[in-house]
């Protein structure tokens, strides 16, 4: 285990919005994604035309991955300003509106549309998906089950949703409600083992009801293309850093799951239950929520919960070499989420006696700021 290199990749959905106004590009974005596609080949499309997706090549070093993936960045930046756009990299875009939206051609996202509807068509949205490299991949539906009570942490640290068509939710990360209304998404199931899980990968491929497990848009899943496990809960990560922080944790996680065995073995449907409220209190309050311990049976402030889980990882992060992208986690609380940021954006325009449209705008100008 010790000599496992926990290779991991990192994909980051982003929005595409008209620089002047703020809101969904107006005109035609067949220019745009032609030279993305043309100068940038490792990116790719989503379910809309105004979002599009960037992935690293398998790494193992966390500078090789901020190189790589605040290139990227930076290079689809670029290209969007050339064509009257800016790139936001958040959960929700603050002004877009969903019926307004063109839909991507490409027979998978054509057929999503067709067999989900308008849940499908209502996911405008975007998340950040992080693969982690396991040394037996038969392992995966045990680590899965056993991650499941960090995946509200991991959450809460990518809180980048506040607002929602043009309104502001009350919430961190209203991202998680939106995908909600897919079937198949949330946290996994808890599987006896791996022949379990399996068993159900098959009984639903057999049934027709997914072509593939890539169907299954869980949280948590083991890939069915790499040896991976892929976290999909976090929102787009606003800030680069952060983004290096959320995948830098979860790889440690990994680790710290396969060299302690011990470590939430045995969870239950209470277990689960549980990971289901903290989920909702993180997507509620983001860093400032309280999460529920089982082994106490009392709520426990995020900050006193973040510290636990850093020590437990201060083994895997000295060994990986990520201490730095990992203890980014801190000043993630100290300093708020992108939610909190976009939210501290658009009330200090409203006090400023701007109308919401402005404030909205404010929101969008604060994330497309933060991420330079």
């Amino acid at each position: 285990m010790s000599a496992h290199s926990y290779r991991f990749g990192i994909e980051e959905e982003y929005f595409l919005a008209d620089a002047e106004t703020r809101g969904t590009p107006r005109g035609d974005l067949a220019a745009f994604h032609a030279r993305v596609e043309a100068e940038l080949p490792e990116t790719g499309r989503e379910l809309v035309a105004a979002q599009v997706e960037v992935c690293t090549p398998p790494l193992t070093d966390a500078q090789a991955a901020r190189s790589n993936l605040g290139g990227q960045r930076a290079r689809l930046a670029g290209i969007a300003a050339d064509h009257g756009l800016s790139l936001l990299a958040c959960g929700t875009h603050p002004l877009a509106r969903w019926a307004r939206q063109t839909a991507t051609d490409g027979a998978r996202y054509q057929g999503i549309l067709s067999d989900v509807g308008i849940a499908a068509r209502r996911a405008l949205i975007c998340g950040m998906h992080v693969h982690v490299e396991v040394p037996d991949p038969e392992a995966r539906v045990d680590l899965m089950n056993r991650l499941l009570p960090f995946q509200p942490l991991l959450l809460a640290l990518s809180a980048s949703s506040p607002f929602w068509q043009g309104e502001a939710t009350g919430l961190r990360a209203y991202r998680l409600s939106v995908f909600g209304e897919l079937p198949r998404t949330g946290l996994p199931e808890i599987f006896a083992d791996a022949a379990a899980h399996a068993r159900f990968v098959d009984i639903m491929t057999r049934s027709g009801a997914i072509a593939d497990a890539s169907f299954l848009w869980w949280s948590l899943r083991p890939s069915i293309k790499f040896p991976t496990l892929e976290l999909r809960i976090a929102d787009a990560c606003t800030r680069l850093d952060d983004s290096l922080c959320i995948a830098a944790l979860f790889r440690c996680l990994v680790r710290l799951c396969v060299r302690r065995p011990d470590l939430h073995a045995g969870l239950d449907g209470v277990s689960r239950a549980l990971a289901s409220e903290n989920l909702w209190r993180t997507q509620h309050s983001g860093v400032q929520a309280t999460l529920i311990d089982e082994a106490r049976g009392a709520a426990v402030p995020f900050p006193e919960v973040l510290e636990a889980v850093l020590a437990l990882v201060a083994e895997d992060a000295d060994a990986l070499g990520c201490a730095a992208e990992v203890g980014r986690a801190r000043r993630i609380v100290a300093e708020g989420t992108s939610a909190d940021g976009q939210i501290g954006a658009y009330e200090a325009a409203l006090a400023d006696g701007r109308d919401e449209r402005a404030a909205l705008a404010a929101a969008v100008d604060w994330i497309a700021a933060a991420a330079r």
